[in-house]
């Protein structure tokens, strides 16, 4: 397993509703990313910064990668971008911030 995790910012005043839209997330979505190899995914908030820390394992990059073509997916980040700060506003995906793994424990 590969180990990933980023960073995103929540839109003011946005977490709430964020929240909601995680829980559950929509069935068809969590079928597609394990179908694409994503496996213990969290997604956690720190309110003092509002942003987001994700953590999550995947099988491999190139299979990860081509989850970014599919339409459930390009939908899901369109209706993501109401909450989370994006690079600009024609952007399809919100801004994230990727992580360098700097210690690991099991």
């Amino acid at each position: 397993m590969i180990r990933k995790a980023f960073l995103m910012e929540v839109k003011p005043g946005k977490i709430d509703e964020y929240e909601k839209t995680h829980n559950p997330v929509w069935p068809e979505l969590q079928e597609i990313m394990k179908a694409h190899g994503i496996h213990n995914y969290s997604i956690f908030y720190h309110a003092k910064t509002n942003q987001l820390f994700g953590y999550l394992e995947i099988e491999d990059e190139e299979k990860l990668e081509k989850m970014a073509g599919n339409k459930v997916c390009k939908k899901w980040w369109l209706y993501m971008k109401n909450f989370l700060v994006s690079d600009s506003v024609a952007a399809s995906k919100a801004k994230e911030e990727e992580m360098r793994q700097v210690f690991h424990m099991d």
